[in-house]
């Protein structure tokens, strides 16, 4: 849902944040029409969510298209962080900016109109996130009423959760009228993340067109860490082979739950990614021709 009028930030981020080390392009080439489906912008001239758990200094959109030209892409989906709560301004604007080049998955509640709906459509959202990680101002509860009166958009349901309350909501992510996405490799430990019950789950609804996974955070569940990644690869590399289809990339930039000495290289994210997907056929399935599906890029 929108408000009017961005309020001013009091607080500013504690020490100067890096959003991405390293300067070299990736050795990866994308094709042409690549898609970027997972980042975020801050801004301070929107405030934070009361309680808000991540606080980072400013993302900007200039600041990502120089990311963008250094990856190759050329599409993106803005997803709205939990710092803003279901304040979509920032995210509106930003979609605008890219003038037609993005889409938007927005975060609303249960107070949203369809008036408002239909306003984030027409501003490019197609899609609605939970952030269940740790929660915010949306809840599980939320998940089915909300995924009902966003079916007619055409739109889906992200969801960013542990591995073990995706696994305990199986029959939510199971029946519901619109495609869920999960956030994150699905957020599944390491190591051992294909042995863990969770990864049959996901994988089950990846196969009847129920789900799709974006294989986006490597950094986040790796025991092995950067830059290789190489568990989060093999994960990764499972998805991309149990439904090639049903699979997205994301950056993930710039990274707001990473300490700023800990800032992955971006390069490295998509080399990580290639990896995983070494077939370029599929990966211009992933890049390109899923996620003109999913966020009905024309």
């Amino acid at each position: 849902m929108t408000r009017q009028g961005p309020q001013p930030r009091a607080e500013a981020p504690a020490l100067p944040v890096r959003w991405s080390e390293g300067t070299e392009p990736p050795a990866t080439r994308v094709p042409p029409g690549a898609c970027d489906c997972h980042h975020h912008i801050y801004d301070a001239r929107f405030a934070f969510a009361a309680g808000a758990t991540l606080r980072p200094g400013d993302a900007s959109v200039d600041e990502y298209r120089a990311l963008q030209r250094r990856l190759g892409t050329m599409r993106n989906v803005i997803v709205q962080p939990s710092s803003y709560g279901t304040d979509n301004r920032l995210l509106l604007e930003s979609i605008g900016r890219f003038g037609g080049s993005a889409r938007g998955v927005a975060v609303v509640d249960t107070e949203v109109t369809q008036a408002q709906l239909r306003a984030l459509h027409q501003g490019g959202v197609r899609g609605i996130r939970f952030n269940l990680a740790p929660p915010g101002a949306t809840t599980l509860a939320m998940v089915r009423p909300l995924a009902a009166r966003i079916a007619p958009l055409g739109w889906h349901v992200q969801v960013n959760a542990p591995a073990a309350l995706l696994l305990e909501a199986r029959a939510v992510w199971a029946n519901l009228p619109v495609p869920v996405v999960f956030d994150h490799l699905a957020r599944l430990p390491q190591p051992g993340a294909t042995r863990h019950a969770a990864f049959g789950m996901v994988c089950a609804l990846l196969g009847q067109a129920k789900a799709y996974v974006k294989l986006s955070g490597f950094y986040n569940e790796s025991a092995i860490g950067a830059p290789g990644y190489a568990d989060a690869v093999r994960l990764a590399a499972a998805y991309a082979r149990e439904a090639p289809q049903q699979v997205l990339w994301g950056s993930d930039w710039p990274h707001p739950t990473e300490q700023p000495d800990r800032i992955p290289d971006d390069a490295d994210l998509l080399d990580a990614f290639a990896d995983a997907v070494p077939d370029e056929a599929v990966r211009t399935q992933v890049l390109v021709d899923n996620p003109a599906r999913l966020y009905q890029f024309s």
